[in-house]
């Protein structure tokens, strides 16, 4: 189970990566119970305001490449979290970032599918 779950969780950042907003809705639960907090960013919820977010972000970025370092993986029934560092790497508006974040995700077994329902980012700043 631990492996679907780590496939869900790559899933979510190869559409993050490809900036691809069907993919990353393939990911995600639709229910209004999902949550997403970018870094620096309000709580979102429910899976249209995830989505207008995602939709927003790929429109303002041209290149973006995303590097995880996962610390730990724990499964309790139909709940599953990933807590990783994302190392990102991007282009916007001509300027190349870099930046770290420590990330949870939790995923939640629906229909014996694993779906990504909370996402949050919290920069590191050194």
């Amino acid at each position: 189970m631990t492996s679907e779950v780590l496939a869900a969780n790559e899933a979510f950042y190869r559409a993050f990566e490809k900036k691809d907003v069907e993919a990353m809705s393939a990911v995600w639960s639709q229910g209004t119970g999902s949550f997403c907090i970018h870094p620096g960013s309000n709580v979102l919820r429910g899976w249209k305001e995830i989505r207008n977010s995602w939709a927003q972000i790929f429109k303002n970025t041209a290149y973006i490449e995303i590097n995880i370092e996962i610390i730990a993986t724990e499964i309790r029934d139909n709940i599953a979290y990933v807590v990783l560092i994302e190392n990102v790497f991007q282009v916007v508006s001509g300027r190349r970032l870099e930046a770290q974040s420590t990330a949870t995700n939790v995923f939640q077994l629906l229909g014996g599918k694993w779906y990504l329902v909370h996402h949050h980012g919290s920069p590191i700043v050194r």
